[in-house]
């Protein structure tokens, strides 16, 4: 079966996910794991946790389908009913797996917790199926191959889910042939540029190659991406890779990455490779900037802390500014951004640093969703302010965003250190 002729969909089971307590990323994870290898998902359904809504929309699915995907209601408790409803279509009778539940057992013990009978039930699955080992919880997946079908069941935890789809989904699709091995496309990454003047200055690169080379645009918070490939082959991937070089060079300092790293995992190997690192100050934006570097930028060797100051006293003891130079906001609050940069630089020994604060008029609210952000580098330490047409949380973000690309140009000033080996956004 040609990849490229694969009809995949994929079944979002949860009462959770249709009462909107909890947001459906998987279907934005899975569609975008999917596209990378240069197929769509034909359908996304998401159906509650009842048995026979479960069967009667799997049947469906695996009617139409050459590969259908479930996630969720694989667990212990009485409301996991996915391994009952879909065994039903099927027509195969569960079997109880010694080897899956050994492996609770064991994950039980290593957590030291007690485990109560009704965990064995995620040792069930479907008698000509096999489970799909999870790492990072007790439910496993199944995996069935069927009338010329495969079916993957999946846990529903995306820290769970999110691994194994990586791990072992992709590669045993792509080893039947279901899919293509490695990405579809070339990806060529951008920061600070809009999507429509981002078209404008590639269109003198991209026209030359006709028909043969198809452009798609997909805009993120803080980066536009444009994807380049070759739908009738006649551009070979070498050939792609030429012509976002070509774009990378037209673009200069908007040119981000090739791939899909994030601004702040970009920043974090610059400072790698030129042996720095970052602290951050926080008045606005709560943790979030800190939180972002963190948990994105693989920060290790290179993130030096950060402080969260709601006022003026916490930036007083947590940055040391001096008490007869007290912050001050509105048209001085740039003057506070380089305070608290250098203020965090300093107390946590830092090459670099970034903060984020407030614009507010003296004395007065939030002059609605304005911040600063203040940069310390060994070259100076600066401010800006920016004004955002959005609500407060869609403005952080944006902040965020905005905070992390300045740093990543101020650092592309600067030399690497002797010897450093940075990933360096190449293809």
């Amino acid at each position: 079966m040609a990849h490229k002729h694969t009809r995949i969909e994929l079944l979002t089971l949860g009462d959770e996910l249709l009462l909107g307590l909890t947001a459906n990323s998987h279907l934005t994870f899975v569609g975008a794991q999917f596209a990378r290898r240069g197929l769509t998902l034909a359908r996304n359904v998401t159906a509650t946790d009842d048995a026979e809504v479960i069967a009667r929309q799997f049947a469906e699915s695996w009617a139409a389908a050459d590969v259908v995907i479930t996630t969720g209601g694989l667990g212990p408790t009485c409301d996991d009913r996915t391994r009952e409803a879909v065994a039903g279509v099927l027509g195969q009778r569960l079997v109880f797996d010694e080897g899956a539940a050994a492996a609770i057992r064991g994950r039980f013990a290593r957590m030291g917790r007690e485990m109560t009978a009704n965990n064995l039930k995620q040792a069930m699955r479907p008698e000509r199926g096999e489970f799909l080992p999870n790492p990072n919880g007790t439910a496993p997946g199944i995996w069935v191959e069927q009338d010329g079908k495969v079916l993957c069941m999946l846990p529903g935890p995306p820290g769970e889910l999110q691994p194994m789809f990586v791990a072992q989904v992709l590669p045993r699709l792509a080893a039947r042939g279901l899919l293509a091995e490695g990405e579809a496309y070339v990806q060529v990454r951008t920061a600070g540029i809009g999507e429509s003047m981002l078209e404008t200055r590639l269109a003198p690169v991209l026209a030359r190659h006709g028909d043969a080379l198809s452009v798609a645009w997909c805009a993120h918070p803080g980066a536009v991406d444009c994807r380049l490939s070759s739908p009738d082959g006649r551009l070979g991937r070498a050939e792609l890779e030429g012509v976002a070089r070509e774009c990378a060079a037209l673009l200069g300092d908007d040119f981000l990455c090739f791939g899909h790293d994030s601004p702040a995992r970009v920043a974090a190997d610059l400072l790698r490779s030129r042996k720095h690192m970052l602290a951050v100050a926080e008045a606005a934006t709560g943790g979030m900037l800190a939180n972002r570097f963190a948990e994105e930028a693989g920060a290790e060797g290179v993130f030096a802390g950060g402080c969260v100051c709601p006022g003026e006293a916490s930036m007083m003891r947590l940055l040391g500014i001096p008490e007869d130079r007290p912050p001050r906001h509105g048209a001085a609050g740039g003057e506070t951004a380089v305070a608290m940069a250098a203020g965090a630089a300093k107390r946590l020994g830092a090459g670099y640093a970034l903060s984020l604060t407030d614009a507010r008029e003296d004395g007065g609210a939030p002059a609605g969703a304005a911040i600063f952000m203040g940069l310390h580098s060994p070259r100076g330490t600066w401010a800006k302010r920016l004004d955002f047409p959005a609500s407060r949380e869609t403005a952080n973000q944006r902040a965020v965003n905005a905070a992390l690309d300045w740093l990543r140009r101020e650092l592309l000033r600067t030399r690497p250190a002797p010897a450093a080996c940075g990933r360096g956004g190449n293809l």
